[in-house]
């Protein structure tokens, strides 16, 4: 079974002037430098399973850039995903393009994109928050979108990574509220075209303590039972913890967003680069 090492940059493309954690590069070449710094940076890294991928989700505007900027002759090669796609799209003879501020499947094929991300816990929040202002528990309803995002995404051709994950007042049922997730969130969809991201939301940030190689291999044995799908963690996989991930059998991988949590906070291709060294010792030791 293949491994991956995700990598989603939100909006770490903000520059520090303004408030944000980007002291990579100037905005126009964001992401060409992360692109080519981790391809070049991982032809480097010995021991690499042969069957791992390096997927990152990049924010839209940075797609053409970031697609641009791959080797074709690179020996790791990185993929190219966007942060979740439109519920609908352009369909012969029907609709051509009129989904103003939404990104859909096809659009993000033609930008280069291998990969989506749907369902990540900042997705379900501000979905939550749209149904909290009309007065009402939308739970049901996020699910049927995400479901209709994932068969969009399946039809233009592109892979998913889904994220599912309790809050903190959801710990007690976390087994609850990961079925709930799955069974309606992936309802009707072909295991072989997902792979899950498990981040249990409470433990996510700076500050914040992941759960331990038991607890997470404990939840990564429900999951798959629940779904026969490759499962990432992703709830902070940093250096601290990526070879007690690695060790963990039960999972084929980890979603990384920031390398760095204390001091100049950000993504640096140099720590990435430990961190997938790191995770590789420990899948080395199993």
């Amino acid at each position: 079974m293949s491994r991956y090492i995700f990598v989603n940059l939100k909006r770490f493309d903000i520059s520090t002037a303004h408030a944000g954690v980007n002291r990579l590069a100037p905005i126009q070449r964001w992401a060409s430098t992360i692109v080519s710094a981790l391809e070049k940076g991982l032809a480097q890294v010995e021991n690499l399973p042969k069957d791992m991928g390096f997927p990152i989700f990049f924010p839209e505007a940075h797609l053409i850039a970031a697609s641009q900027a791959k080797n074709p002759q690179a020996s790791h090669p990185v993929e190219i995903g966007c942060q979740s796609v439109h519920t609908h799209d352009t369909q012969s003879g029907r609709n051509f393009g009129a989904f103003t501020t939404s990104l859909t499947a096809n659009a993000a094929i033609e930008l280069g994109c291998a990969w989506t991300l749907i369902g990540h816990s900042e997705q379900r929040a501000k979905l939550a928050a749209m149904y909290q202002l009309a007065g009402c528990d939308g739970s049901q309803f996020i699910h049927e979108i995400l479901n209709q995002q994932v068969r969009q995404a399946i039809a233009a051709g592109l892979k998913v990574l889904f994220c599912i994950g309790e809050k903190t007042d959801e710990v007690d049922r976390a087994k609850e509220v990961l079925t709930e997730q799955l069974r309606h969130g992936l309802k009707d969809i072909d295991p072989s075209q997902i792979v899950l991201a498990y981040e249990p939301i409470w433990a996510i940030g700076p500050g914040k303590t992941p759960p331990s190689a038991e607890k997470i291999r404990e939840i990564a044995i429900v999951v798959k039972n629940l779904y026969a799908a490759p499962l990432v963690y992703g709830g902070g996989l940093k250096k601290e913890n990526a070879a007690s991930i690695g060790a963990i059998a039960e999972l084929d991988g980890g979603l990384i967003a920031l390398t760095r949590f204390s001091g100049e906070i950000g993504f640096y291709p140099d720590e990435y680069l430990e961190i997938v060294r790191t995770y590789c010792e420990g899948v080395n030791n199993l």
